[in-house]
């Protein structure tokens, strides 16, 4: 391994440039999907111990002076976040913070996408596994496909583009959806994003885990899909697209065809814990650093040691019941 790096980059010791930050506001949700969270979980942190607007916009600020210009609201579900459209305003002004984006179930869009696009939010992922009002109650555990229908219509009347319709494929739950699925976002001029479930905890591990691979094939001959060179929003994403270059289909396979040579991203907890990679355990507690009386000096080079020691992949493949660690409790 190379020596730690200077404190003005964020280079990790496999030579990967550290430039996007998710980070997670909450990690309450008002659904219950079943690859995400368990049933009937009640270990959400407390409040006090999540980071205040104050503490975050300082956490975005040293990370924007290090060179990460993406940064992506997530949860649980952020819109949970009182006064959230405040923050993304805040941020949107940070000096280097060049996109501002949100993870979202949707189901509280309606009510918040115009002051999002307003407060300067550039554009959101909506979290839908099916068209079906029965198949999403199976996997949300509630009646939710009309409130997100109306919040993914939102977003696209407040110009929050493009917005991308994430889909976990799940073998004999939604896996007879992915064609009407994608004829429904090609026609809306959405970009829909087939995600295979990460074993992350139990709930993961009993996702009926279904490859891309296996539906892909069919997907693509019967739209007329081609891969192509394209990044949208700097993710883990790879995309196909129709001939006229009018509609992209997005996929992410993180345990059939990983992509860890290429991570540019960590994760931060609503509690202050910087996750370096998402099946590894590998972490950075920043909220003691912040309520201790770090100077951003010191909060900086933390940052930057704990970038250095970021893992070089996962073990999904190798160690699948390894990761006790649930994606609500991560940060999406």
């Amino acid at each position: 391994m190379n020596s730690v790096p200077s404190s003005h980059t964020l280079v990790d010791a496999y030579g990967r440039r550290i430039d996007y930050l998710r980070l997670s506001v909450t990690d309450r949700c008002d659904m219950r999907c079943s690859y995400c969270m368990p049933k009937g979980f009640q270990g959400y942190t407390e409040p006090e111990d999540w980071l205040s607007f104050a503490e975050i916009n300082r956490v975005v600020r040293i990370f924007a002076g290090l060179g990460v210009g993406r940064f992506r609201l997530t949860g649980g579900e952020p819109l949970l976040r009182r006064n959230l459209v405040e923050l993304v305003g805040q941020l949107a002004r940070l000096p280097g913070v060049d996109e501002l984006s949100l993870s979202t179930n949707g189901s509280r869009l309606l009510k918040h996408a115009a002051a999002l696009k307003q407060a300067g939010l550039a554009r959101i992922n909506v979290s839908l596994d099916s068209l079906d009002k029965n198949c999403l109650q199976q996997v949300t555990g509630r009646d939710s496909l009309d409130a997100v229908m109306a919040g993914v219509m939102a977003g696209k009347a407040a110009g929050l583009t493009p917005i991308k319709l994430n889909m976990v494929l799940m073998r004999g739950i939604n896996d007879h959806e992915v064609e009407r699925m994608a004829a429904f976002c090609f026609e809306h001029g959405f970009i829909l994003r087939l995600i295979e479930a990460m074993p992350m905890g139990e709930t993961g591990r009993n996702a009926a885990y279904m490859r891309v691979a296996d539906i892909l094939p069919a997907l693509a001959a019967h739209f007329g899909l081609e891969p192509v060179a394209l990044t949208l929003g700097g993710g883990p994403a790879s995309y196909w697209q129709t001939a006229d270059g009018r509609n992209q289909l997005g996929v992410i396979t993180p345990v059939s065809q990983h992509f860890c040579a290429t991570c540019n991203r960590v994760r931060l907890t609503v509690d202050g814990v910087l996750h370096l990679c998402l099946g590894q355990e590998d972490r950075l507690e920043l909220r003691p650093l912040l309520r201790g009386g770090a100077d951003d000096d010191c909060l900086r080079m933390e940052i930057v040691k704990a970038i250095h020691r970021k893992p070089e992949k996962h073990h999904f493949n190798e160690a699948p019941a390894k990761m006790v660690r649930f994606m609500s409790q991560t940060g999406g």
